[in-house]
């Protein structure tokens, strides 16, 4: 297949992606509104507990928001390949020259250009509720989430390639979303945790994208930026293989 064709399918592949994506008036609304009324709860009720001095947890917990949006739709963009599955919609798509790896990161593309424009959105939002953002940490912010974005994505992409219902999917991505965002540092200093569950925290890619998104947001990581987007960048190219591995095995 040559390159054009390559390209031609990926551009309509991302281009219902967005459609999908832009119809759903609800989806944009919830993938939105739930981390902010994540940020406020916890923020206003865990943060009137902390002792004075400790610092403005609203301002520690953004962070992790941020990467929250990201958890939440791409983990979110597999339910979308079991649905496509049920409709025979990919059947369709692979009536034509389309490889599974091209339909794989056309998929991919749609469902990160979606969980970007949230999660850049929720930026501008933090600028408006005071956040101490400068001009280049908004910029790597970006870069960070969108590398974080590829990774998630891919992931939420192979369990729905493995699933058969959305009811399963369901269940399944509720054992991965939250254990991902709870164990990433996005609520709660890591330094102090028994030596178990920092282990588990290491093991988790959100708390390498929370770690880094702090570093240029509010100056204080336990890693740099680099190392951790270096970590991120790891974690996606293991997940973009084995992606694209699970779509070439996927029974539809």
């Amino acid at each position: 297949m040559n390159i054009r064709k390559v390209l031609k399918g990926l551009y309509a592949l991302w281009f219902r992606e967005f459609r999908v994506f832009t119809r759903e008036k609800s989806r944009i609304i919830s993938s939105v509104c739930l981390p902010l009324f994540w940020y406020f709860i916890f923020g206003n009720g865990v943060g009137s507990a902390m002792p004075a001095g400790a610092g403005n947890y609203q301002h520690f917990i953004f962070p992790g928001f941020l990467a929250m949006t990201i958890i939440f739709t791409g983990l979110f963009a597999g339910a979308y390949i079991v649905w496509d599955k049920k409709i025979d919609f990919l059947k369709e798509v692979l009536i034509t020259p389309l490889s599974r790896t091209t339909v794989f990161f056309g998929k991919a593309m749609g469902s990160m250009t979606d969980a970007l424009i949230q999660s850049y959105f929720l930026l501008l939002i933090g600028i408006v509720l005071g956040i101490p953002f400068t001009l280049s940490s908004i910029l790597l912010s970006m870069l960070m989430l969108f590398v974080f974005a590829n990774g998630l994505i891919s992931l939420g992409l192979i369990i729905g390639s493995f699933m058969e219902s959305p009811e399963g999917y369901g269940l399944i991505s509720s054992f991965v979303i939250y254990p991902i965002f709870l164990l990433s540092g996005a609520l709660y200093p890591l330094d102090n945790l028994p030596g178990w569950m920092k282990l588990l925290t290491r093991l988790d890619p959100a708390t390498y994208a929370v770690d880094g998104l702090r570093a240029v947001i509010l100056g204080t990581s336990s890693m740099s930026f680099t190392a951790n987007l270096l970590v991120v960048l790891g974690f996606d190219v293991i997940m973009m293989f084995v992606g694209t591995w699970a779509f070439k095995r996927m029974k539809l």
